[in-house]
């Protein structure tokens, strides 16, 4: 099975949780047990597994602001968002997980999120779930 949905950002940097889009999909594959790759094709997002808790969401925005800021980018001569595309680059763009039961497999507190570093923006989620 293949599907894709859009996602609609609000600020530059963002955590939006995916989670239930992405389950409703596994299910709705009639899948049990397989994989599901969840994917962003942007160069300025990304995927992650994390904890829906408002102060760690805030911790990973103020983390990955951290990480790029104070660095005179080349990129920024043509396009004034190299720190997305760099962030995007280190955190990643998609993520494969088993599927038991017709469940994702995740830890207690995983959740699945898309990390939006250039928004406000409309993005595009690729799932793509195989049956083994």
């Amino acid at each position: 099975m293949f599907k894709e949905f859009n996602v609609s950002t609000e600020d530059r940097y963002q955590l939006i949780d995916i989670t239930e889009k992405a389950e409703e999909i596994v299910k709705e594959s009639g899948v049990k047990n397989g994989l599901v790759f969840i994917f962003v094709p942007h160069s300025t997002a990304s995927i992650i597994l994390t904890e829906n808790e408002e102060g760690l969401k805030k911790d990973w925005l103020e983390i990955f602001k951290k990480l790029t800021s104070g660095i005179d980018f080349q990129h920024n001569k043509i396009d004034d968002n190299a720190d997305s595309h760099i962030l995007s680059g280190l955190a990643g763009q998609g993520k494969i997980l088993p599927i038991k039961d017709s469940r994702t497999v995740r830890g207690t507190w995983q959740q699945i999120f898309l990390v939006e570093f250039d928004g406000p923006r409309t993005r595009k989620i690729i799932v793509k779930i195989v049956e083994g």
